[in-house]
């Protein structure tokens, strides 16, 4: 409806005698900061160039116009919009990208304010700096819009461009609004916040700085931060042991009240002295903002500064080393050897140069440039009005270059670098639809005309844009819309010459290994530390040998060293439990490392290994002797005891001296399958000897009695009888043994903390157990039969002896069972054998002692009864 119909409307409401209402509406004052240069096709840019504190609105009188009020200028700022034009720029010159088009952009400023962001993007998509909404007025091409600088700013501008399906490629971290359309995301020209997250991350923990500080603005970006980052940080360890929030002042008034709380947080930060790392987050403009701890009060802030904190800094990428204009002066000590991750950059040729043939005269629709140069240099152009007397005029031929940071520096920084790309990103997807077959011009009259196509098509081609920029950097965007690109890692030595030293860099490119790189030598430290690594710990690290004891009512971080119990370990500091080495290996003396167990197994060449050795051959060679004299004296003492069972008895306690030899040694299959069942066998046959002696005996004076049947039985036939199925019945026993779970060579890693015991695992315990208590058992038996022959009226008698010898039997194995199963590794084997042999040695002793000693000794009894026999 244009005026003359809403007038006529009017007059048919006034005559109908509806009641008029009368509006006084006042169009928004016209953006004050400007840059616009005339092309073909358009590219939009909302800038943050500085920002204006405003008196407080009390809404009783009419604010005061944007001029009147305070403009804090953002120097370094400038420099995106010099990335913008000198990119521009570039791409008309360029015959091979966009051949016979000519690129110009609009460039508005929205001083970090909400409103002016809406304006301005509003602006960017009307015609003469007029809008009027839901009409297309717009006769200008406008491709796309670059920003902005900051999250909120570039949400901001998404709401009105979204409408128009215009893309938007911002060159801050920005999440995607829940309500965006599918398909149409931000196009993001730096790397994922994500990534930079991971970064800060692995620095803190490559440093072990687990206790820090975080200092983050009083808005939602650093809510969002903090909310993102603890429990990140919390699973690898790292503790915050504060969160300072910087306030945003509004308002003039509120500047002293800042101050005040910069007082606060400053003290907070001194008062932490274990503290050494404070990590801070913020806007790309919150670095002026921080400087303000470094002051007591607002009349200190031209004079005084506090002492330095002695604490290393750590910058995200969103804040550039920048600061207000009137900050030119201030002290920078405080941030000196800060670690910064920026957006990756490169040296970008010809930029300096075009950064150098600046000037306010020379730059044509630049509405930035004079306030830049003003408010850089503390100077004024002679047609600035100012009540002022004795002022510096500037004119016009201050040099760029003798600026410094945080005012102004030659080189692209991390968001003039992803502008530049940006730029380049734009032109690559227009020239790929172009060549897609996308009609975009046609002759009229002796000029160019563009046909109104809609440019949303345009995202199709910026998802899949990929192409090398003016220095070899591949840019492309991941599905998500994000720029696959990495941060460097930057230390600010902020000292005469302030200076920036690139000492890292993340990589998403590089294998997950090699993604981080930091070079610690390339550090320059806060003088504070003397040049070497800070320490951020609230506990000191608890030593290999110990372990961290959280303490009730403190972070994790926090904690007591307590020793690793015994058995355990820790090698690494700081570890939150001890754990047990591998079963092959011990723990050492300071319980921080495993020590590798010794083999152990008795062996002949140990002491106990040889004296075991030397008592079974020198018992198997008495044997042999006894058995040699026995056989070579047919005496009456020899013919009385059954000769031909003291021959097998002797044989076996030989057999039995000799099994000890199998036990000593590395176990090996043959031996532990061997050893056990040959001395069961043989010791049993030795047994079966003795009771069958006994027995013998026992029926022979039976026999004698008038009338007895036993005679029949008497004789060598009998001894035999006993003998041989006592050795049936052991070998039915061992061969059921090693049918069903033979002996086996093991390993023991347990019973000796230090040792793997190297020993045969006898198999079934039911079954050595039972070869065991079939020995007891003849022995028992042969007890008994000799206590009861023990008064038979004859004077070789052999039962007395006996009993003694299976007295000797009983109590060598009635204690091997627990001492056996008390002792542990080789001296296990060691009881083993001594039982063996002491109950062999018993056997030989306790029967074949007395017949040598009156063959050799006493001659004449052995001639004695030889003569009562022949009576």
């Amino acid at each position: 409806m244009d005026g003359r119909n809403r007038e006529q409307a009017g007059r048919e409401a006034a005559g109908t005698g509806a009641p008029t209402v009368k509006c006084n509406v006042q169009y928004p004052e016209h953006p004050v900061h400007k840059y616009h240069q005339v092309g073909d096709l358009i590219i939009g840019c909302i800038s943050s160039h500085g920002v204006f504190i405003s008196i407080a609105k009390d809404f009783t009188i009419k604010p005061p116009p944007t001029m009147s009020e305070e403009f804090l200028i953002l120097p370094m700022n400038y420099q995106h919009i010099l990335a913008l034009a000198f990119a521009v720029k570039e791409i008309n010159e360029n015959p091979q990208i966009l051949p016979n088009i000519t690129l110009g952009f609009h460039i508005y400023n929205n001083y970090y304010n909400a409103k002016w962001t809406f304006h301005s993007t509003m602006l960017l998509t009307y015609t003469l700096e007029r809008f009027f909404p839901n009409y297309n007025c717009n006769t200008k091409k406008l491709l796309a819009v670059i920003g902005g600088l900051d999250s909120l700013t570039s949400l901001d501008m998404a709401i009105v461009l979204e409408i128009y399906k215009i893309p938007q490629l911002t060159y801050s971290p920005t999440p995607v609004m829940k309500d965006k359309s599918h398909g149409l995301p931000f196009y993001q020209m730096v790397p994922k916040e994500d990534l930079q997250y991971k970064g800060i991350l692995a620095l803190l923990l490559h440093f072990k700085w687990i206790w820090i500080g975080v200092v983050v603005m009083d808005n939602e970006n650093g809510e969002r931060f903090v909310q993102t980052v603890f429990p990140m940080f919390s699973q690898k360890g790292v503790c915050f042991a504060f969160i300072q929030k910087i306030p945003i002042p509004t308002f003039i008034t509120n500047i002293e009240w800042m101050l005040k709380q910069g007082n606060i947080i400053y003290n907070t930060l001194r008062d932490n002295n274990k503290v050494k790392v404070i990590l801070a987050y913020s806007e790309s403009h919150s670095l002026g903002f921080f400087r303000f701890i470094s002051y007591f009060s607002d009349e200190e802030v031209e004079s005084k500064h506090k002492n330095p904190l002695g604490k290393v800094w750590i910058t995200t990428a969103q804040m550039e080393l920048t600061s207000f204009g009137f900050q030119r002066d201030w002290d920078l000590e405080i941030f000196h050897g800060a670690l910064a991750f920026n957006f990756h950059s490169n040296h970008v040729p010809g930029f300096h140069e075009f950064i150098e043939n600046q000037t306010p005269s020379g730059a044509t629709g630049d509405g930035f440039i004079k306030t830049f140069w003003e408010k850089t240099f503390g100077c004024l152009f002679p047609d600035t009005v100012v009540n002022e007397i004795n002022v510096k005029h500037c004119t016009g031929t201050e040099k760029l270059k003798s600026l410094s940071p945080p005012s102004f520096e030659m080189d692209m920084t991390g968001h003039s670098y992803s502008i530049y790309n940006a730029v380049y990103a734009i032109a690559h997807a227009f020239q790929d639809m172009i060549a897609s077959g996308f009609r975009y011009r046609t002759m009229v009259g002796d000029g160019l005309q563009l046909h109104k196509q809609s440019f949303w098509q345009l995202h199709h081609f910026l998802r899949q844009v990929s192409f090398n920029n003016s220095v070899g950097y591949k840019i492309s965007f991941d599905q998500d819309g994000k720029l696959i690109a990495g941060f460097d890692i930057i230390n600010f030595i902020l000292s005469k010459k302030i200076t920036k030293v690139k000492i890292g860099r993340i990589d998403p490119r590089s294998s997950t290994d090699q993604s981080f790189f930091i070079e610690e030598d390339a550090i320059t430290w806060h003088s504070w530390f003397n040049q070497t690594r800070p320490v951020s710990v609230c506990t000191p690290s608890c030593y290999p040998g110990s372990r961290k004891q959280v303490m009730d009512g403190e972070p994790f971080c926090c904690y007591s060293c307590m020793s690793c119990p015994e058995g355990k370990i820790s090698e690494k500091e700081d570890l939150n439990d001890c754990y047990s080495c591998t079963e092959e290996k011990y723990p050492n003396k300071n319980q921080d490392s495993c020590i590798p167990k010794n083999i152990s197994f008795l062996s002949f060449k140990e002491p106990l290994g040889i004296s075991l050795a030397c008592f079974s051959l020198f018992c198997s060679i008495i044997t042999i002797l006894v058995l040699m004299f026995l056989m070579h004296h047919n005496t009456p003492i020899v013919k009385a005891s059954n000769r031909d069972l003291t021959y097998m008895l002797l044989i076996t306690l030989l057999l039995c001296f000799l099994c000890a030899l199998l036990f000593i040694g590395q176990p090996n299959k043959v031996a532990c399958i061997l050893r056990q069942t040959i001395f069961s066998i043989n010791f049993s046959v030795a047994i079966s000897c003795v009771l069958a002696k006994t027995v013998t005996v026992v029926l022979a004076f039976k026999a004698t009695k008038p009338g007895s049947g036993i005679k029949k039985w008497v004789g060598k036939r009998l001894g035999f009888i006993f003998v041989f199925s006592g050795f049936l019945i052991q070998v039915g026993i061992c061969t059921i043994w090693l049918s069903s779970s033979p002996p086996v060579p093991d390993a023991d890693l347990h019973s000796e903390t230090e040792k793997i015991v190297l020993l045969c695992k006898e198999g079934s315990v039911i079954m050595f157990y039972s070869a065991k208590c079939y020995m007891g058992f003849l022995a028992m038996i042969s007890f008994i039969v000799a206590f009861f022959a023990r008064k038979l009226p004859d004077t070789f008698n052999e039962a007395k002896f006996i009993i003694f010898s299976m007295l000797v039997f009983c109590s060598v194995w009635v204690s091997f069972v627990p001492t056996y199963l008390s002792t542990k590794g080789k001296y296990t084997v060691a009881v083993e054998i001594f039982s063996m042999l002491t109950s062999s040695a018993g056997l030989l002793i306790c029967i074949f002692s007395p017949k040598c000693y009156i063959i050799v000794l006493r001659p004449d009894l052995n001639n004695r009864q030889l003569r009562r026999q022949t009576k």
